[in-house]
């Protein structure tokens, strides 16, 4: 992956701009931000205030220029993920599967992890899953964190038990949210800038809206793409009818969620990760934005999932993984077939969103069913011929 991100001007490799994202808009932003204030006037900032201290993190590693430094730490992050999937799949129960996912699926991406800062959050939002059985605080203290720096873990206290494990996880990371968002609103300006950017996005290429509309400049869709909010983007008619669309699917999906919560009767050690993977898979289809990152988010998820050999996940993991590699091929190997609306760029995006599409469906209806009472295992019973302890005044009965 090093090797790829020093020779991405290659022709091989389509797309040049892999490495650009951090040496010129993310270096860019570390300058405002040293200056303590967020780029409130930036149309392509468009992430929570706890993006700020990742994107200022390089200046911990003097001597190095900004690039380096921020790899060496998306390095550091990865290797974080690593060793406590590890850590976890070496208890009672656990499998190493999930240390073997993340460390031979994260490279299906090429060197696009090592120039984003999404390893980083999905460190987060992994920690906090793999805190969730034992620490109900620890895991929403860090849940919370990794919504400052990118909203979408918030969504892995979806899979929390209900009760009082519920108040720990959702008081901590309310807790520690407030308090990290008053610290960052007292040490930089104009934190909540991002929410005006947000809102205007439109329909991304790479979304599944986006793939809809391709397909229909084949059939005289007058629409065209342009470079948009950081963003490759349709503009024309119907493009804000399929935006609204994907927003009442995300609705739809959180409605989804919910409902799970709400009849979910019966519930495993795999219960937190496998809800949070369906949570995640759910919002990501119906975004109106699909970038290539997202599926390190997915990959951390699937990884942590297999961590447990009670998960109901397997199946989904592996469409994840062939959705990560079809990702390789979209951007940035032949990104300029996908920008052109080319049969082979939309081809591509069929494949790659079917396969998204799928693994959301299929996650939900296995976590629906996993966790119904009527497929919880029986209660231990007697077995014929055993003998039951009674009560101390009584003599022992045979069954």
């Amino acid at each position: 992956m090093l090797w790829l991100l020093v020779v991405a001007g290659r022709p091989a490799l389509g797309w040049g701009g892999v490495g650009r994202e951090v040496w010129r808009l993310y270096h860019h932003w570390y300058g405002v931000l040293a200056h303590g204030t967020f780029p409130a006037h930036d149309p392509l900032w468009q992430y929570p205030p706890g993006a700020g201290p990742v994107l200022l993190a390089p200046a911990l590693l003097p001597g190095l220029t900004y690039f380096q430094a921020f790899v060496v730490l998306t390095l550091a992050a990865d290797a974080a993920v690593t060793a406590a999937l590890a850590r976890a799949g070496t208890r009672p129960g656990r499998s190493l599967r999930g240390a073997a996912y993340w460390t031979c699926g994260l490279p299906l991406l090429l060197h696009l992890p090592l120039a984003r800062y999404d390893v980083q959050v999905t460190a987060l939002a992994v920690i906090a899953l793999l805190t969730a059985t034992r620490s109900p605080r620890a895991y929403g203290a860090f849940a919370a964190l990794g919504a400052l720096v990118k909203v979408w873990p918030v969504l892995v206290l979806l899979g929390v038990a209900r009760g009082r494990d519920t108040r720990s996880a959702w008081t901590w990371a309310a807790a520690t949210g407030a308090t990290a968002l008053a610290v960052l609103a007292a040490l930089f300006a104009h934190p909540l800038a991002f929410l005006r950017q947000q809102g205007g996005r439109g329909v991304q290429i790479e979304s599944l809206g986006g793939t809809v509309l391709g397909l229909a400049t084949h059939a005289g869709w007058p629409g065209t793409v342009r470079y948009r909010y950081g963003a490759m983007e349709f503009t024309g008619p119907y493009v804000g009818t399929v935006a609204r669309l994907s927003l009442l699917l995300t609705g739809l999906a959180l409605a989804l969620m919910l409902l799970w919560r709400l009849r979910a009767g019966h519930r495993t050690p795999a219960t937190p990760a496998d809800a949070a993977l369906s949570a995640v898979l759910l919002f990501t289809v119906t975004s109106r934005v699909i970038s290539p990152q997202y599926l390190i988010w997915l990959l951390g998820l699937a990884a942590v999932c297999l961590t447990s050999r009670h998960t109901a996940q397997r199946p989904v993991a592996v469409l994840v993984l062939a959705a990560a590699a079809v990702s390789a091929v979209v951007y940035p190997v032949l990104y300029d077939q996908v920008t052109a609306c080319t049969w082979t760029g939309c081809a591509l995006m069929v494949v790659r969103n079917g396969l998204l599409t799928a693994a959301a469906v299929r996650s939900y209806t296995r976590v629906w069913r996993a966790t119904r009472l009527d497929t919880a295992p029986p209660a231990p019973r007697g077995v014929r011929g055993a003998v039951v302890p009674a009560p101390a005044s009584g003599p022992r009965l045979l069954h």
